[in-house]
């Protein structure tokens, strides 16, 4: 059992980290598809299918132990080759700020759907409602380490 939870870790991983790199990309505007991906991949030479595209996003499947595809795949979402292939969790710094951008984007878009569906109040009333939701966002933005 500790050996199935072992080898799925890097899977799990690295799902974890393309996953990150595709909502990076999706909160700079860029929605990626597969195929953007695999033609990427055959332009540098390690062709990728969507069937191991897609347990490398789930983490479920083999590890991945080709350096190349791994070091193409960190070069299309621009960010440092060794990114996909180290065990460092660290995010660069692009990616970072890009996921706390996506993450207000979030909290705006829940915003905007709370004001939609308040639509009979009163803008006195409105306007706490904001004022509490400001709040407790500022509030969680502040706890986080």
């Amino acid at each position: 059992m500790s050996s199935d939870q072992s080898t799925s870790a890097p899977g799990l991983a690295l799902a974890r980290k393309l996953n990150i790199l595709l909502d990076t990309a999706e909160a700079e505007g860029r929605k990626i598809t597969f195929n953007d991906v695999r033609d990427a991949m055959t332009e540098a030479g390690t062709p990728l299918s969507r069937a191991r595209w897609h347990y490398m996003r789930s983490g479920t499947g083999p590890a991945v132990k080709k350096v190349e595809l791994l070091q193409n795949l960190a070069r299309f979402f621009g960010v440092n080759e060794n990114y996909l292939i180290d065990g460092d969790d660290e995010l660069p710094p692009r990616v970072e700020a890009q996921l706390e951008l996506l993450a207000s984007m979030r909290a705006n878009k829940v915003r905007n759907f709370a004001a939609r569906q308040l639509d009979g109040l009163s803008p006195e009333t409105l306007l706490q409602i904001r004022d509490l939701i400001d709040e407790q966002l500022s509030r969680g933005d502040t706890d986080e380490p």
